[in-house]
């Protein structure tokens, strides 16, 4: 990690560098708070957690090969907790707030780097945008993406300081929940090119409106680069109305054949649970390309991919090829076949809007289509409303069977009888173990099955009764 140095480090992070004995300049292999993850000559941030307080871990790293720990509390503090030897401490930075110290690293660790950093937030389809647009830029690049839900205060500086010396571009995740986060995420970040999803209904309960979600997201315009550029979903209505950022032009991406997109798909062919066809429009010109992910938001994703990688010099055919290539995450939008059923898993979050386009994609199945909806979090004063607006939407596109799971997901169900026409299954159960239980007489061979709830709902047991 070139210039990753103890002494930037400490100078980074406000700390005091102890221990050094004329190691100030050594430079370190990695950045880690879980010890189980630390790399010979690496930095360990010693950190407490709910659960964990890292600091009863600084004997074992020390012992494994680290180079130097950042800590909140002295040799003499952490054995007098833990037991660990003070005199075993090798180089360490006494900093107050071991979780600050990691985020000022990683805005330090940020500055140094050349590469092009795509940061991406919205809504809904942050981390399947990411996916086709790391797997386009892969097509030239050498590419580091976020991994897992890494998209947060912790894991957004954990994923920059991922990025090493052979890395030619980096794809990061930007989630947030309230107001003043995406700032925090941007300082760090500082992204080159900024890529937005959409503002749709979620975290509600802190940001209120899509008022309020589309100005606590827009906080990352003012934290890119110099010449940073913006993407957007023109298909979006509030997005489609921003042409300008910081005096420059917007590029916008969607399904719309509008001359003033940068890209767009036209001609999108439907081809259910496989994915789709279209032609892409670029500069004027148009290429067939094939969009593996199923369902009509996966063709946007695809082309928000498409405009980036044009922005990065990346040729037509590198863009289809790369967006060709796309598989899915586990718990988004992931098709599991198994010899009597498919089942469709995107439980790993869940709101009104991306639960309505998991319905639509259920919907393009052949067989018995089968809902298992549950919970959605954080959605505030209108939360039961937009409950039963999901409810009513499943009944009202035709699905076969809706099972409603959980407290708030009673009115789902009680809007899907409203409208129920006598022919579809709907029942109520009122915990996940419920539905377990009468899991094995619901499913139908045959069946398509969509589970889907926000993650804290722990839908994936029901994923995983159902495979076995």
């Amino acid at each position: 990690m070139r210039n990753l140095t103890l002494k930037n480090v400490a100078k980074a992070c406000g700390g005091r560098l102890h221990n050094a004995d004329g190691r100030e300049d050594w430079e370190l292999t990695c950045a880690v708070i879980d010890s189980r993850r630390l790399e010979a000559g690496g930095l360990f941030f010693a950190a407490k957690g709910e659960r964990v307080d890292g600091h009863q871990f600084i004997g074992q790293v020390f012992e494994k090969g680290a180079a130097c720990v950042v800590t909140e509390k002295t040799p003499e503090e952490v054995e007098s907790l833990y037991g660990v030897a003070a005199d075993g401490w090798g180089p360490y930075i006494l900093v107050e707030d071991s979780f600050q110290a990691l985020k000022r690293t990683a805005a330090f660790y940020r500055s140094l780097l050349s590469i092009p950093v795509v940061g991406i937030t919205g809504s809904v389809g942050k981390t399947s945008t990411k996916e086709f647009i790391a797997e386009v830029l892969s097509e030239k690049y050498r590419v580091l993406k976020t991994e897992g839900n890494y998209n947060n205060e912790i894991g957004l500086p954990l994923t920059l300081l991922r990025i090493r010396e052979e890395h030619e571009a980096a794809v990061i995740e930007m989630g947030i929940s309230d107001f003043g986060e995406m700032s925090r995420l941007g300082e760090m970040a500082r992204p080159d090119i900024c890529v937005i999803t959409n503002i749709g209904q979620c975290h509600l309960e802190n940001l209120h409106d899509r008022a309020g979600i589309f100005r606590a997201k827009t906080e990352i315009f003012d934290y890119l680069q110099e010449d940073g550029r913006v993407c957007l979903n023109g298909e979006d209505d509030l997005l489609f109305e921003v042409k300008q950022v910081q005096g420059k032009p917007v590029y916008h991406f969607g399904i719309s054949e509008n001359e003033d997109f940068a890209v767009y798909a036209t001609d999108i062919e439907n081809l259910g649970l496989l994915g789709s066809q279209a032609m892409m429009h670029i500069g004027g010109n148009v290429y067939p390309v094939e969009i593996p992910l199923p369902g009509q938001h996966m063709v946007i994703n695809a082309m928000a991919a498409a405009t980036v990688g044009t922005l990065l010099h990346l040729t037509p055919e590198e863009i289809k090829e790369g967006i060709k290539k796309v598989e899915p995450v586990v718990g988004r939008s992931r098709l599991i076949r198994l010899a009597d059923k498919l089942i469709i898993d995107d439980c790993y979050n869940a709101n009104p809007v991306s639960m309505k386009a998991a319905v639509d994609l259920l919907m393009t199945a052949t067989s018995r289509k089968t809902a298992i909806l549950g919970d959605m979090f954080e959605l505030g004063e209108g939360s039961e409303a937009m409950h039963a607006e999901v409810g009513a939407y499943a009944v009202e596109q035709g699905v076969d069977a809706l099972y409603c799971v959980g407290e708030k997901a009673r009115f789902m169900y009680d809007a899907a009888l409203e409208r129920y026409d006598g022919s579809q299954d709907i029942r109520y159960f009122e915990n996940r173990e419920e539905l377990l239980e009468s899991l094995p007489l619901l499913i139908a061979t045959g069946d398509t099955i969509l589970v889907k709830a926000s993650h804290g709902m722990g839908f994936n047991v029901i994923v995983d009764s159902l495979q076995s």
